[in-house]
C-alpha cells in the first residue's frame, strides 16, 4: 500500500471513529464524506435541531490534530455546508454550526463543537 493509501486508510478510520463518537454522544450522522464541487465535508450530524459540520482530523496528539484544521479548509468547509443545506430544504428551520473531532493514538477524540465561524479568517 502507497503513502496516499494508506493515509487514506487513517483517514477513513479517524472518520469512522468519530462518527461512532458522536452516536454515543446522541448525535444522528446524516452524511459521510461529502464531496461537492466547492468543498468537502467529513462528517454531517445532528442532535436537537442542529446541523454539524464536522471535520476529523487524526494526527500524534490531540493539539496537533486541532491544529490541522487551516483557515483555508475552513473557507472549504464552510461553502460545502452552505451548498449541503440549500439542497436540503427540510432543514431550513436547524440551527448549524462547525465542529471539529481530533483524534490522537491512545486517547478518546475530543469534540470542539462551534470551533470557527465563517469569517474569522
Amino acid at each position: 500500500m502507497g503513502r496516499r493509501e494508506a493515509a487514506e486508510a487513517r483517514g477513513r478510520r479517524a472518520e469512522a471513529l468519530a462518527a461512532w463518537w458522536l452516536r454515543a454522544k446522541g448525535y444522528s450522522i446524516l452524511a459521510r464524506r461529502v464531496k461537492l464541487p466547492v468543498g468537502e465535508i467529513d462528517l454531517v450530524a445532528e442532535k436537537r435541531g442542529v446541523i454539524a459540520f464536522i471535520e476529523v482530523k487524526e494526527r500524534a496528539t490531540l493539539e496537533d490534530a486541532m491544529g490541522a484544521v487551516t483557515p483555508g479548509a475552513w473557507r472549504r468547509i464552510a461553502r460545502a455546508a452552505e451548498t449541503w443545506m440549500a439542497q436540503r430544504p427540510r432543514f431550513n428551520d436547524c440551527g448549524w454550526r462547525y465542529d471539529i473531532i481530533a483524534i490522537a493514538p491512545g486517547r478518546l477524540p475530543s469534540h470542539i463543537r462551534d470551533a470557527w465561524r465563517p469569517g474569522m479568517a
